[in-house]
């Protein structure tokens, strides 16, 4: 990849100013957890028997904890950190949710927390064709972002992405009794599993709604959860998505129904919104393909507001 600052016709190449220490990046990192990966900063460098992290952050989005690792070189394994990282998280519950309750007013219990959610997060300069081809199954909830930084005071963060594939983790790890067992309790959601197979009707609406938003934006990237999908930009969500038999439930995020131009008045406030969620949440349903276009209008609407 190269980078150019243009002059009139002319492009002067920005040179690459590697990190000289992880730490310069992990502070980088650390202070823009929010704009760079959506999280929230719990603690650098927290400590759990003889393991050290460098940064922990919690994903409020998903209610779930991520451990985050930056590494100058490529000279790792990604498969066996993440192992050990993520049985470190789920050995030691506890220890986490009590560490999430020293740094925030609002204390959390080990209930609250969507453990099947846990992800670990590698930064590094780059990584080596085999590392990224470690992360090619479906199930596997570790993310890789190249961070770079060059001349003129630009980072560059950029996430690997996995190929397509159908291939589970588990099908490698049945002769480790212990790995299975930590695959078994983290869970990573397709679209197939927010429809069950009679629920034809909800199937060709979503699959008409879904061409239509992806084509509003290339940035627009389908995101499945546990209990809805998200179309996001970046690591930030236009909707959120939830599934029912005969009809699609569109939430917006930070939207009241007084933001959007809606003749019909088909968008609702949800009660309490704040409340539970600490945003405004409106929403409004998709009960058949007749009312995608409509939708599709309100839609447009939210992306110019908040991502153009």
């Amino acid at each position: 990849m190269f980078l150019f600052k243009k002059n009139s016709l002319t492009l002067n190449e920005i040179k690459e100013k590697p990190f000289k220490l992880e730490k310069d990046l992990q502070e980088i990192a650390e202070n823009n957890l929010e704009k760079v990966f959506g999280l929230e900063f719990v603690c650098s460098e927290f400590a759990v028997w003889e393991f050290r992290i460098d940064t922990l952050a919690y994903d409020p989005e998903n209610k779930s904890f991520v451990i985050i690792e930056y590494k100058r070189d490529r000279s790792f394994s990604i498969v066996d950190q993440w192992y050990s990282y993520l049985a470190l998280l789920l050995n030691n519950k506890a220890e986490f949710v009590l560490k999430y309750n020293e740094e925030f007013k609002s204390p959390i219990q080990k209930s609250d927390i969507n453990w099947e959610s846990s992800k670990v997060i590698f930064v590094a300069n780059g990584f080596t064709s085999y590392q990224k081809n470690a992360i090619n199954f479906k199930d596997l909830p570790i993310e890789l972002w190249e961070s770079r930084q060059f001349e003129n005071e630009i980072i560059l963060f950029n996430q690997v992405k996995a190929s397509k594939t159908s291939e589970s983790i588990k099908t490698i790890s049945k002769w480790d009794k212990t790995f299975s067992k930590i695959t078994e309790e983290i869970k990573t959601y397709t679209i197939e599993d927010h429809f069950k197979e009679w629920w034809n009707e909800s199937k060709e609406i979503y699959e008409n709604f879904k061409n239509k938003v992806l084509e509003l934006d290339s940035r627009i990237e389908e995101d499945p959860k546990k209990w809805y999908i998200a179309y996001k930009v970046g690591n930030k969500v236009l909707i959120e998505l939830y599934v029912y038999k005969s009809k699609l439930n569109i939430d917006f995020m930070k939207i009241e129904p007084k933001d959007l131009k809606d003749p019909e008045k088909k968008v609702f406030y949800k009660k309490n919104s704040i409340k539970h969620f600490k945003r405004h949440i409106s929403t409004f349903s998709i009960n058949n393909e007749d009312d995608i276009d409509y939708w599709i209008m309100l839609i447009k609407q939210v992306l110019k507001k908040f991502f153009l």
